[in-house]
């Protein structure tokens, strides 16, 4: 059985298909790429105006507060297993592994899995997702943690179905992403589109997320927005005082970008 059955989105139909079960939304100008080295050291510079390996500080906060927020919902592991789909050169990795996980990862660009092999004695292995197999891993893991990944990957059916198999029940799925329930596409479509990455081929929102998650049995416990961006929203949210806005937004999950933590249900 499908999990995604798409049709042309009521608004804007030249650029989206949205689910009919879930409401993800497909971007239908999506295009492949490689996702070597230079992609990865240029998009990261681009965004952040530093290089990946400058923002290492930063980077290994960010993987503290992670697992900090997944304490918040579950006990704290001990000899629990973890993947991360897009490990990079493996700093969250290497931070959960402190934390008391076995972590394991996926990571196409070469320089990175070496990094990460090599400099900080990680297990990744340099291969796709969707080159395991749904039925290798099944069960294996209690936390599948993906950031900003899951909307590059063209096949749909193929990422979630392995999501949803090598998690174990009663294990974490932990997930950053690009939201479409946010103020740029909510209240300024025309910018959405002029400065939507060609190569994401789906876009969330909480909505959606919760409706597919729900499907396959899990249970959101934890979701907020990663940013606050009141000086984008073109709608009457953006005139309210920022404390009031970041008040909506942490209790909508109303951002350009989420984190969500959702457990697999035991049946």
């Amino acid at each position: 059985m499908s999990l995604f059955e798409f049709s042309p989105h009521k608004e804007f139909p030249e650029h989206y298909e949205e689910c009919r079960l879930t409401g993800v939304l497909r971007y239908l100008p999506a295009k492949q790429r490689e996702y070597g080295d230079s992609y990865f050291m240029e998009e990261y510079k681009s965004q952040y105006k530093k290089s990946y390996y400058e923002d290492e500080p930063n980077l290994r906060g960010m993987a503290k507060r992670r697992l900090k927020n997944l304490e918040s919902v579950e006990a704290k592991p001990t000899d629990k297993s973890l993947l991360e789909i897009g490990s990079a050169a493996g700093f969250f990795l290497d931070e959960a592994r402190t934390a008391g996980y076995h972590a394991r990862g996926l990571e196409l660009s070469p320089k990175e899995v070496e990094y990460a092999k090599s400099t900080l004695g990680l297990d990744v292995d340099q291969t796709s997702v969707l080159s395991v197999e749904e039925g290798d891993w099944k069960d294996s893991f209690d936390l599948i943690a993906a950031f900003f990944v899951i909307e590059h990957i063209e096949d749909i059916e193929g990422i979630w179905k392995r999501i949803n198999s090598w998690t174990r029940p009663g294990g974490y799925l932990y997930l950053a992403v690009p939201s479409s329930f946010g103020p740029s596409f909510q209240t300024n479509p025309k910018e959405w589109f002029l400065t939507h990455p060609s190569d994401h081929f789906f876009d969330y929102s909480v909505h959606s997320l919760k409706k597919l998650l729900s499907i396959l049995g899990f249970e959101v416990n934890y979701v907020r927005p990663m940013s606050y961006h009141s000086y984008r929203d073109l709608g009457l949210r953006g005139k309210l005082p920022e404390w009031l806005y970041r008040l909506y937004a942490n209790q909508f999950a109303y951002g350009d970008t989420i984190e969500l933590i959702a457990r697999k249900l035991k049946h």
